[in-house]
C-alpha cells in the first residue's frame, strides 16, 4: 500500500511539474539558507575560540596595583608589592593551580649590529612558555638549565626577528639588550596581533638574567594555569594574596586579575545568542518556503476533488486519502532538503571564509569566520525541514481526508 501510495504522490508531482518544480526550489532556498546561517554562527564561535587559544584558556595573570580600602591600621592607597615568595604561596595554596610563574618587564633598547628599536624585554621562567602556549618557530624554548645559569640568551618573537634580521638566520646570532650581549636561542611562531600590539616584539629572556637589566626582587605579575571552574580559582587566589598582603579580600583594586576563561565565556554567550538569532531567522525563511508548500498542496486538493471522491467511493479511507496527500508534501520537502544541503555546501566551499579578525590583525587568518557545515548544523536544519514539511502537508491533507464522497463527485 505504502509503495501505490508513494506512486501516486509521484505521479501527482509529474502531472503537475512546472508547480512542483517551484515548490521543490523554494523549499532548498529555505533549507540551504538554514544551514548557512548555522554554519555562520557556528563560525562566528570558532574565531573568537581560535583567538583565545592561541594564548592558553585555562590561565589567569595578577598584577599588584593600590589598595582602595582601609585594612586594620592601614590606609588606603598602600602600594601591593609582589615578590617570588608570592608564586610559590599561590602554588602551594590555591586550589586547582597547575604552574605559577613570575614575569618582570622593561622597554629597553634592543639591538643587532644592523638594526636598533626600543622594545619590551621580559624575564621569565620557563613554566611561563607552556602557560601561554609560546610555540617554537625556529630553534628552542627557553629551558630550566639556562634559569639555573643565568644564561644571556634569549627567545625573540617573529616581528623581532624580521626586523632585527631582516630575513636573514637569526638562531646563534647576538644582540645587545639595553647595552648587555645576548644570544638568540629561538624564535615564536607568529601570533594574532592587532595594529601596533607589541606581541611579536617582545624579548624573552630568563628571569634571573633579568637582573642584569632591571631589578626583580619585585615582580611585575603572576601568570598560572589551572584547573577547574575559573572563577572559584580566581576568588581563592584573592582571598590568598589578600591574607598576605594583609588587605581586605572585597577590596577588587588591590590586584588587576586577567582571567581569560572569564573573557572567553562571555564572547561564548554572545556567539550562542547570536546562533540562537540566526537559526530563527533561517526557521522563519524555511517557514515561509513552507507556506508555498501548503498553498499547492491546498491547490492540489481542490484540483483533485472528484479524484478523491471516486477513491472514497471505491472503499478509500480517511487515512488513505491522509497519506496518500502528506506523502506528495513530504516527497517535495525531501527533495528540496537534499538539493538545498547539497546547495549550502557548494555555496560554503565556493565562499572558504569571511573575514573578521584579520581585518584588523595580522597573522589572524584562523580568526576570520570559515564556512564549515557541521554534522549538528545539518541535523539541526533536517528537524526544522521535517517540522516544517509535516506542519505544511498535514493541514491539507487532513483537509482532503475529511472531504464527503458526494459532494467531491459532484465537484465541477
Amino acid at each position: 500500500m505504502f509503495r501505490d501510495i508513494l506512486g501516486q504522490a509521484f505521479e501527482a508531482m509529474r502531472h503537475n511539474g512546472r508547480r512542483t518544480l517551484i515548490t521543490v526550489f523554494g523549499m532548498a532556498w529555505g533549507i540551504a539558507t538554514v544551514v548557512l546561517l548555522l554554519a555562520y554562527g557556528a563560525g562566528f564561535g570558532r574565531a573568537f575560540e581560535n583567538i583565545f587559544a592561541q594564548f592558553g584558556t585555562n590561565q589567569i595573570g595578577v598584577f599588584p596595583n593600590t589598595t582602595s580600602e582601609q585594612a586594620g591600621g592601614s590606609k588606603a592607597g598602600v602600594k601591593v608589592r609582589f615578590t617570588r615568595d608570592d608564586v610559590e604561596h599561590i602554588q602551594e595554596t590555591v586550589p586547582g593551580v597547575i604552574h605559577a610563574s613570575p614575569i618582570v618587564w622593561k622597554t629597553v633598547p634592543v639591538a643587532n649590529d644592523l638594526h636598533a628599536y626600543t622594545w619590551e624585554v621580559d624575564g621569565i621562567e620557563p613554566e611561563l612558555q607552556t602557560i601561554q602556549n609560546m610555540n617554537i618557530d625556529q630553534g628552542r624554548a627557553m629551558s630550566e638549565a639556562d634559569l639555573q645559569s643565568r644564561a644571556h640568551v634569549a627567545v625573540i618573537g617573529s616581528e623581532a626577528k624580521t626586523k632585527l634580521f631582516s630575513g636573514m638566520y637569526a638562531l646563534g646570532q647576538t644582540i645587545h639588550v639595553n647595552g648587555v650581549s645576548f644570544q638568540v636561542i629561538g624564535v615564536l611562531k607568529a601570533k594574532m596581533q592587532e595594529g601596533d600590539d607589541n606581541l611579536n616584539r617582545i624579548i624573552n629572556i630568563p628571569l634571573t638574567t633579568m637582573g642584569d637589566i632591571k631589578d626583580t626582587k619585585y615582580i611585575d605579575g603572576i601568570w598560572m594555569s589551572y584547573n577547574g571552574n575559573h572563577m572559584e580559582v580566581e576568588q581563592a587566589l584573592r582571598k590568598t594574596l589578600a591574607a598576605s598582603h594583609h588587605y581586605r579580600a572585597s577590596d577588587r583594586r588591590a590586584v588587576n586579575v586577567a582571567n581569560i576563561m572569564e573573557q572567553l565565556t562571555q564572547f561564548r554567550m554572545i556567539s550562542l545568542g547570536l546562533q540562537v538569532l540566526l537559526s530563527f531567522i533561517g526557521a522563519l525563511t524555511l517557514g515561509i518556503a513552507g507556506i508555498g508548500l501548503m498553498n499547492i498542496m491546498l491547490v492540489s486538493v481542490q484540483q483533485r476533488t472528484r479524484e478523491i471522491g471516486v477513491e472514497k467511493a471505491l472503499g478509500a479511507r480517511r487515512r488513505h486519502i491522509l497519506l496518500q496527500f502528506l506523502s506528495e508534501a513530504m516527497v517535495i520537502t525531501g527533495l528540496g532538503g537534499g538539493i538545498g544541503i547539497a546547495l549550502a555546501y557548494l555555496i560554503a566551499v565556493s565562499v572558504g571564509k569571511i573575514t573578521l579578525y584579520s581585518a584588523i590583525a595580522t597573522d589572524a587568518d584562523a580568526a576570520d569566520i570559515h564556512l564549515l557545515i557541521s554534522g549538528t548544523s545539518v541535523i539541526v536544519a533536517t528537524v526544522i525541514l521535517v517540522v516544517v514539511g509535516l506542519i505544511s502537508g498535514m493541514i491539507p491533507a487532513m483537509q482532503a481526508s475529511k472531504l464527503d464522497p458526494i459532494e467531491a463527485l459532484r465537484y465541477e
